[in-house]
């Protein structure tokens, strides 16, 4: 059961403290140097940031679900495709790189925009309360409390940069003089919390070495160093600028420094061994049974309450009534391009992981059916592999992976093989092979790709595609590479030949044969690996057979549906016209 949501009941306790109101000062009904001069009152307000990530319209049903989707791997399921492209001003054009400032889904003043502000408000008070009273030179636990808020302040940044590029920088509670705010240059915001984070690895403690630390849902040192990591492969990287796609000029934000931080942020990570990876399954298992003993691979996670958060209601696998595994009919609203299934090889144990061809029946009991090619599931989060039976129709309660070790081994395999060259860099790559290939394959692979630095740069974006589909890192990842529009170009590449059953694909049947396994529910599939043919598919005798592949599957006009704007020039949400509208004049989308 998860416990750190039950303390967020009590920051009722401290009234206007944790106060939303953004037009003016926030007044405390209980004095600063009584709360953070006491842990009991302190930790539930850090526990209020928490809050603000769970409500409605912020991580839990706006910012999860829409950013992210559409990259390479991934995009949003069931487009409503017209005769002149996407039909919609709401979630498709969020994922689609057309959102207009009165997008729908975002324009109204409870949205992510104004809960991310809330938080980081909520966070500025706590920094500037904890500094004042909580005496943490000399109360370790007061300075795991300033440590966690100052990475749970990062964390929102890092997330507003992402979702809109330049922003207002709130680094101080709000006065009459700084009510409103222009956008400030990203590298202000970079290097300011690259400063924080730089003070809250000294102040959190290594996962389990304390109570707090021993769960996945409280900031730990190693996920402190994964977000340095994180942040500075972001700040060294390319993004859209007013003046054009292209890296910082700032030198304290170089390649060379940033990855540098990189590097020794998640090598301390790697050897401290706090943290360890197992199977890449596991992990997604113990995510779905709500397992969040620290320790293993997952390093911090947006905790939900039960009855909060839709993150296997977007993210899982589709189950079309209420049935023997959930009371929520929900799942498959994102999936992964129809060819990354395909891309993988065929003894990749996270391809059948992380692309699902099925969904669960209209019945109860149910039972696995083909969906169609166009349309597949993520199949990391399912209801089947819950410990708990999802009961409400709107969320389910499962957490949000923000970072996990994989990730990390990854960082730290790209940053080092840009300062020291393949051969060095190779050890972090490998341990992700190593779980998900025959020894044999691993060892071509890593031949391959310590040929050269570029050749090992290349194997880093193909595996950070095959690990991470549905983690929604990719589309920043693509940005900070200055690849997004190349890639996504060559995804609509791939499945125009997919589509065709040409190129890489030509060795594909155009039909699936299947049947029910002796378990009632479980689907029995031919004909999805290279190599196998409709003769073969035929001769098999399976209960049924469907067409599978074809241009009328996966049609011209739903590829390119993948972007409705070049992606290069709209890489950032616009700010929504309510808050243009409310900010004095401060704020635009010029």
């Amino acid at each position: 059961m998860k416990k750190l949501i039950y303390l967020i009941t009590i920051v009722s306790i401290l009234g206007g403290f944790v106060a939303c109101d953004m037009e003016a000062p926030t007044q405390s009904t209980m004095d600063e140097s009584v709360i953070f001069s006491t842990y009991a009152l302190a930790e539930p307000s850090v526990m209020g940031i928490h809050q603000s990530f769970g409500e409605t319209n912020s991580y839990r049903g706006r910012y999860i679900p829409y950013y992210g989707i559409n990259t390479d791997i991934e995009w949003i399921n069931n487009m409503p495709l017209t005769g002149s492209g996407i039909s919609d001003d709401g979630k498709y054009s969020l994922t689609g790189y057309d959102a207009r400032p009165t997008n729908t889904q975002m324009n109204t003043l409870n949205n992510a925009w104004a809960k991310f502000y809330e938080g980081i408000e909520r966070a500025n008070m706590i920094i500037r309360g904890l500094r004042t009273y909580g005496n943490t030179d000399n109360n370790p636990a007061m300075a795991q409390l300033l440590g966690e808020t100052l990475t749970l302040r990062a964390v929102i940044y890092l997330d507003l940069i992402k979702g809109w590029g330049d922003v207002p920088a709130r680094f101080e509670p709000i006065s009459t003089e700084t009510l409103y705010l222009p956008r400030a240059d990203r590298d202000v915001i970079y290097k300011q919390i690259l400063a924080d984070l730089e003070e809250a690895e000294k102040l959190v403690a290594w996962p389990n070495a304390t109570a707090v630390t021993s769960t996945t849902e409280r900031v730990s040192k190693a996920f402190v160093k994964g977000l340095q990591a994180r942040v500075a492969l972001y700040a060294a990287g390319y993004s859209q600028r007013k003046d054009g796609i292209r890296r910082s000029n700032d030198p304290d934000l170089s390649v060379e420094k940033m990855y540098t931080l990189a590097k020794n942020a998640t090598v301390d990570v790697i050897n401290s061994e706090t943290v360890t990876l197992g199977s890449f399954e596991d992990n997604f298992r113990l995510l779905c049974q709500d397992d969040v003993r620290a320790g293993k691979e997952s390093l911090w996670e947006i905790p939900f309450s039960d009855g909060r958060g839709r993150v296997l209601y977007t993210f899982g696998i589709l189950h079309r009534a209420v049935d023997q595994y959930t009371a929520q009919a929900k799942g498959g609203a994102n999936g992964p391009v129809p060819n990354l299934f395909y891309d993988y090889d065929v003894d990749d144990i996270r391809r059948d992981i992380t692309c699902i061809p099925y969904e669960w029946s209209n019945s109860n009991p149910a039972k696995q059916e083909l969906r169609s090619l166009r349309s597949w599931c993520f199949g990391k989060l399912r209801y089947e592999w819950m410990n708990r039976r999802v009961t409400s129709t709107n969320d389910d309660g499962i957490n949000w992976q923000y970072m996990r070790l994989a990730d990390v081994y990854l960082m730290a395999a790209e940053a080092i093989n840009e300062l020291e060259g393949p051969a060095a860099a190779a050890p972090y790559l490998k341990p992700i092979l190593d779980r998900a290939l025959p020894a044999a394959k691993v060892s071509a692979y890593m031949t391959k790709a310590t040929a050269s630095k570029d050749a090992f740069f290349k194997a880093i974006v193909e595996q950070r595609a095959f690990e991470f589909a549905g983690e929604s890192l990719r589309k920043a990842d693509l940005i900070r590479w200055n690849l997004l529009k190349v890639k996504m170009d060559e995804a609509k590449a791939k499945m125009t030949d997919l589509a065709n059953r040409q190129g890489a694909y030509a060795d594909l049947p155009e039909k699936l044969y299947f049947k029910t396994a002796e378990d009632g529910e479980t689907l029995i599939i031919y004909g999805l690996n290279h190599g196998d043919t409709d003769e073969a598919g035929a001769a098999l005798g399976y209960d049924g057979n469907q067409t599978w592949i074809g241009t009328d599957r996966l049609t011209p006009e739903l590829i390119n549906s993948l972007y409705q704007k070049n992606p290069d020039e709209n890489q950032y949400w616009p700010i929504w016209q309510t808050f243009i509208d409310s900010s004095n004049g401060q704020l635009s989308n010029d």
